[in-house]
């Protein structure tokens, strides 16, 4: 379970800003959203809201930025650069590295993991345990210096071995995992169900929904789901033919292409394909049912739930982390909150995966049961660096009142009471003045 990630100058983002998943202190709003593990409480959802351009989408990208290095750290080359992106509108910051830390729980272990790096090297890197008492460290790395203690699980010549192959452009926690170190394992293990979603551009999930669509449970379970959302189809089925790569959807970065490309040349493809249901000249149904592609004759936002539910289904089976930008794009309001809740529910997520999303959708602060402290806001200051701060931190200026569980949050926050909206003028009067006009 995820309990708090840190990233500072990264894009839009110049000091740290952390965004937490520990229950605010005080709050009796929704006590089942809040996960008891262990001697941890968590939450199980959060909600990033705020302008465009006020820097959610990079506050999400510095998680997958995470984890990408993570996984492909080890298989990189040793002149390859490293994905260093700095805040650029303060002086300084340019030449200063990007910082990410993450912490969560793996079984009974709380994990402390993070790095900073430039273009060339990861300048810093460390990994903390704490089970009992006390938080061990287990590795701290300056530049090409690496101190590994014993309490690290795994066999000292495999550690060394890492050590000894770690690049200084690639992450040791990294090689550690490639050289079947034992702790490393289990913290790749969680990492492998850390699923993060561009809400806009679903194709690459659709990929994911096909291969679960593949075994039968998982299958019965995509088929309910759907059904449910009533999309105006009755079932799914797929149909194959030989991978043509003309045919991958250009919304699909060149990276994620050639990834695609290079796993599919010469193999059979798949293609999901909408069963329907036909009707006489009266209306009843009959007996045939049609068939057509998808991608094809459907609309872009049953596409985007077709694409999705793979993901969805497979996080509230298996538990994991799914964070979700633009989580409302395409799809109907009623679509977003029912998958909002069905992470928030203790009976359809009993394994207690949590959901992290970016919307505009301001329907959901009414209508969802989200607590105070599983709202985040996100805004730039006065250099335009982004900021996050929640809901249950808010303080009216000049006051130390806290707003209270039951008000209309929906309301207050497009009234711009808890600021992260958009400044916008008055077109009106700007437009009379393009037409020589005061007023």
């Amino acid at each position: 379970m995820l309990i708090e990630f840190r990233v500072s100058n990264y894009r839009s983002i110049c000091e740290e800003q952390i965004i937490s998943l520990v229950p605010a202190p005080k709050q009796r709003d929704f006590p089942s959203n809040i996960i008891t593990y262990e001697s941890y409480n968590i939450l199980n959802c959060l909600a990033l809201y705020g302008a465009n351009s006020s820097g959610k989408s990079n506050v999400l990208k510095s998680f997958e930025l995470l984890d990408r290095l993570l996984y492909l750290s080890a298989r990189s080359s040793s002149t390859s650069k490293l994905p260093y992106d700095p805040f650029l509108l303060k002086e300084g910051y340019a030449t200063q590295p990007t910082k990410l830390e993450i912490t969560f729980v793996v079984e009974e272990n709380r994990y402390r993991y993070g790095f900073e790096f430039n273009s060339d090297e990861i300048t810093s890197e460390w990994l903390y345990r704490k089970r009992i008492g006390r938080e061990v460290e287990l590795f701290i790395r300056q530049k090409d210096v690496i101190e590994v203690s014993s309490a690290l699980k795994g066999s000292q010549k495999l550690i060394d071995t890492a050590i000894e192959a770690t690049r200084n452009n690639a992450l040791f926690l990294s090689f550690c995992d490639t050289f079947n170190i034992k702790e490393a394992k289990s913290i790749f293990g969680w990492f492998n169900k850390f699923v993060i979603i561009d809400g806009l551009n679903t194709e690459k999930e659709g990929f994911q929904t096909i291969d679960l669509w593949e075994e039968e449970d998982y299958k019965e379970k995509i088929r309910e789901y759907l059904i449910l959302l009533d999309l105006g189809f009755k079932d799914l089925s797929l149909t194959s033919s030989e991978f043509d790569p003309s045919e991958l959807p250009d919304s699909l970065d060149d990276t994620m292409k050639q990834s695609i490309i290079r796993q599919l040349t010469g193999k059979v493809g798949v293609k999901i394909n909408t069963v329907h249901e036909t009707y006489d000249q009266y209306g009843d149904k009959t007996k045939k049912e049609i068939v057509w592609s998808m991608e094809e004759r459907e609309s872009e936002g049953t596409k985007k739930a077709i694409h999705f539910s793979g993901p969805i289904i497979h996080a509230l089976i298996n538990g994991g982390i799914l964070i979700v930008d633009e989580i409302e794009a395409k799809i109907h309001p009623t679509i977003t909150l029912n998958i909002i809740e069905l992470f928030l529910s203790k009976e359809s997520n009993p394994l207690n995966a949590q959901l992290i999303f970016a919307s505009h959708d301001t329907n959901l602060l009414h209508y969802s049961h989200l607590r105070r402290d599983q709202i985040n806001f996100v805004e730039k200051n006065s250099f335009q660096a982004t900021e996050v701060y929640s809901l249950s931190d808010f303080k009216y200026f000049n006051s130390d009142q806290t707003e209270r569980h039951d008000v209309d949050k929906e309301k207050r926050y497009l009234e711009g009471r808890y600021g992260a909206i958009p400044l916008i003028g008055s077109f009106n009067k700007k437009i009379s003045m393009w037409h020589g006009k005061e007023g």
